[in-house]
């Protein structure tokens, strides 16, 4: 869609300090390491929320062009973040709306190979096994196991299975859910490219957290939300695809919203309104309904908050409150599912109780206690983000102690 001329809604002025969580005053004394699961929004989050609410109680319809340059400015944001240019994003509701658009889009022939991985979340299984319904693909799984090797990451699998010269796309988590595990993901692209496969990325355990150059990588298609790393709301989410990946999609999710010059019509007097414009051959075609402009807004602010600090900073910052927690636990029993390679981890700390205890009646205790945390596939996750400090991981260290 065109820009509309308009100024975008300011950001709330706050400064983010890393270790500080004074941007989150509701949070009280809960010790918050959950921030892979659904993250609390910060006091800037909810001002800018309040900011673009107002604006459409007062204005109406007045607020739309500042809502669009808000969105315009959020890819700007974006785009910096994952390492992709912000032409080649479309804002949508969600990782799984990403993975949807480009399972129904993508130009399968059939008989096609689809690649997926054991142990993914379902987001990124889920909408492929339908898709190989739908479209007559073959869908197949490979293990994770080549990726977690101590050694460094074997590739050679899918390296073999690609070079059969039939699989036309490869879906993997740029961080697995339940282990923290950061892929290869530029590795992964060449083998793609080299064998005329797509990848496709599932970023949501990454950006926010892990520094992304997802372009200078060859990722082709990129999809997240922004309700975890990058501390925003649910329902507001982003797709990057590659220019010439976009240009090749069939447009069947397109609306009134998708053709060149939309809304001519609206302001240019008589005689504009026309069915027959092309629909664009960019990505942000998809963005063909109206938008979710206070949740955008909220993740505008959230990245604004990101971008203060550095993604950088944010990676080192939290795997030095990784080191006190996994040292203190793995001392207690727990079993470390951390990568020894720094390139190879993430802001999920991943860890097996020990054994006899029992991960199920383990977590109302710790919520018992104040401490936030999450048990994927029966795997203690603790994923702090830059407001905490290391202070508070010693005392949920202490707590997840008394627990046991």
């Amino acid at each position: 869609m065109p820009p509309i001329p308009a100024t975008p809604w300011p950001t709330p002025e706050a400064t983010a300090r890393l270790g500080d969580r004074s941007l989150f005053p509701d949070l009280g004394d809960l010790i918050y390491l959950n921030h892979a699961a659904i993250s609390p929004p910060s006091r800037p989050v909810q001002q800018a929320v309040t900011l673009a609410l107002t604006d459409y109680a007062t204005q109406g319809a007045g607020a739309f062009g500042p809502s669009v340059a808000t969105r315009q400015r959020l890819k700007a944001r974006l785009g910096r973040l994952l390492g992709v240019p912000a032409a080649d994003l479309a804002l949508t509701s969600g990782t799984t709306a990403g993975v949807q658009a480009v399972a129904l889009s993508h130009p399968w022939r059939p008989g096609d190979g689809v690649i997926v991985f054991e142990g993914e979340f379902p987001a990124n299984v889920t909408t492929w096994q339908q898709a190989a319904r739908h479209f007559d693909l073959r869908l197949e799984s490979m293990s994770l196991d080549p990726y977690a090797a101590s050694a460094g990451a074997d590739l050679s699998p899918l390296a073999a299975r690609l070079a059969r010269g039939d699989v036309a796309l490869v879906a993997v988590s740029a961080v697995q859910f339940q282990t923290g595990l950061r892929m290869p993901l530029a590795e992964m692209a060449d083998l793609c490219h080299r064998h005329g496969a797509a990848l496709f990325v599932d970023a949501i355990q990454a950006a926010g957290v892990v520094p992304m150059e997802a372009a200078a990588w060859g990722v082709d298609y990129l999809a997240g939300g922004g309700h975890k790393w990058l501390m925003a709301t649910e329902g507001a989410g982003y797709l990057y695809a590659a220019p010439d990946r976009a240009a090749a999609l069939r447009p069947l999710l397109a609306g009134w919203l998708s053709h060149d010059e939309p809304l001519g019509f609206l302001f240019e007097g008589p005689g504009h309104l026309r069915y027959d414009r092309p629909i664009r051959p960019t990505i942000d075609f998809l963005e063909s309904s109206s938008a979710a402009a206070l949740l955008y807004a909220a993740l505008d602010a959230s990245c604004a908050l990101i971008e203060q600090l550095g993604v950088a900073e944010i990676f080192a910052h939290v795997q030095r409150c990784h080191d006190v927690l996994e040292a203190g636990l793995v001392e207690r029993g727990f079993t470390s599912l951390r990568a020894p390679d720094e390139a190879r981890r993430s802001g999920n700390l991943c860890l097996i109780p020990p054994e006899g205890v029992d991960p199920v009646a383990l977590m109302p205790a710790l919520s018992g206690a104040g401490l936030s945390c999450a048990l994927p596939d029966g795997r203690l996750r603790l994923s702090p983000h830059w407001p905490n400090d290391l202070d508070q991981c010693q005392v949920a260290l202490s707590r997840i102690v008394a627990a046991l």
